[in-house]
């Protein structure tokens, strides 16, 4: 770092640098703002959210925590919906979990324990590029020769860059991840295969990939949104977390999500703690109530059930319905951004904020729940996410 400039990243990831580059260019500057001028925004901001009768929160997955807890604060204040990225993702798996239950451990386990390691409708050479060299190929306490001591096995419908790079590459039929978990699971439990062909794999294939399952030290099972989608995905990801279980009479096993870039981990931890549900909650009635679909982002402006929007962060905007954006370019909105991202519509007050990581120190969630602090490398005059939260919170409540 020199003048003021990120000058050089490593280790390389593509993903990082991107960001980087956008965070710490010209761009990422913004607009100079008066003391007035904020004021009076905060102030038309804050009339829109207090006016409303059902207001929605959404985003939270590129702040920090201090950040979501200032929304869930506001958001308990003036009776809103509050929603994270995680209902247009893993939503699924989120709802799987809570039925079956998660037999996990933190990255560093799989790092240093893991013998065999499976990627379910993941190819995370391409959406998580440093993923396989930290916790694949990287040697551990117990595997210390890396990717030589590991077996890869990759399931997903087609092959992918991670598959070339696999010992055992499985074709799944896609929709019919169930139907492949659920005779693993039989083969687990001691019972034979009928069929000669599931979910479009070979019996014989689906018996040797058993068998290799049971016989590891310590596995590690990755599922990605590959298994998130069909039309009841949540119980394609109970499947599989409940194979994970059943591989524990025999060794140890553990799962892990790949969540997608950003904080939507911490927002979903924050969300846990703060109203005992991780998304989709509606805190209009004084208490916190949780019930998918009918208090997701997406269903509420897609039934016109939300009269003003607060977004923090539009990453991952584009994955609601079309709709959902009607409703949305036609509701008054207001927007917490940094001004390297321009909103996909002309919102009623647009907030530049700082960058946690760049410009704001605070605390994310790895995409294993564990937290990480941020410390700034730079400067900046813009507020902070958390800043503008509790202006605002402190407006509505005078």
């Amino acid at each position: 770092m020199s003048d003021q400039r990120v000058t050089h990243v490593a280790p390389g990831c593509p993903l990082a640098e991107q960001f980087f580059a956008r965070a710490t260019g010209p761009q990422a500057v913004g607009e100079s703002v008066s003391p007035t001028e904020l004021a009076a925004c905060l102030d038309q901001a804050a009339t829109i959210l207090s006016q409303a009768h059902a207001p929605l929160i959404y985003g939270l997955s590129h702040s920090s925590t201090p950040a979501q807890q200032a929304a869930v604060a506001l958001a308990d204040r003036l009776g809103a919906s509050i929603d994270t990225n995680a209902s247009t993702c893993h939503a699924p798996s989120i709802v799987a979990l809570q039925v079956s239950g998660e037999s996990t451990c933190t990255l560093g386990e799989i790092r240093n324990r893991a013998d065999v390691v499976v990627y379910w409708g993941s190819n995370p050479l391409v959406s998580h590029p440093r993923h396989v060299e930290r916790f694949v190929d990287a040697p551990g306490m117990l595997v210390p020769r890396g990717r030589q001591d590991r077996h890869v096995i990759v399931v997903d419908i087609e092959r992918t860059a991670t598959a070339d790079q696999a010992d055992i590459f499985i074709q799944v039929q896609p929709g019919r991840d169930f139907e492949l978990a659920w005779a693993l699971r039989s083969l687990v439990q001691g019972h034979r295969l009928l069929q000669d062909t599931i979910a479009g794999v070979p019996r014989s294939q689906i018996e040797e990939l058993a068998l290799r399952l049971q016989s590891a030290d310590f596995g590690a099972l990755f599922f990605g949104l590959g298994v998130t989608h069909g039309p009841v995905p949540h119980l394609q990801v109970e499947a599989l977390l409940r194979l994970v279980t059943d591989l524990h009479r025999h060794t140890r096993w553990v799962a892990r999500r790949m969540r997608i870039p950003g904080d939507v981990a911490g927002a979903d931890s924050v969300l846990c703690w703060q109203t005992g549900y991780p998304f989709s909650v509606h805190l209009g009635r004084g208490y916190p109530r949780y019930n998918p679909g009918e208090f997701s982002a997406n269903e509420l402006l897609s039934r016109n059930e939300v009269d003003a929007m607060l977004v923090i962060g539009t990453a991952g905007i584009n994955k609601l319905s079309t709709a959902a954006l009607k409703t949305v370019r036609r509701l008054p909105t207001i927007v917490l951004n940094p001004p390297y991202v321009t909103p996909p519509w002309k919102p009623t007050v647009h907030f530049e904020t700082a960058t946690y990581g760049i410009h704001r120190l605070g605390t994310a969630y790895r995409m294993d729940e564990t937290p990480l602090p941020l410390r700034p490398i730079l400067n900046s005059s813009l507020p902070a996410d958390h800043e503008i939260l509790q202006a605002l919170l402190t407006r509505i409540q005078g």
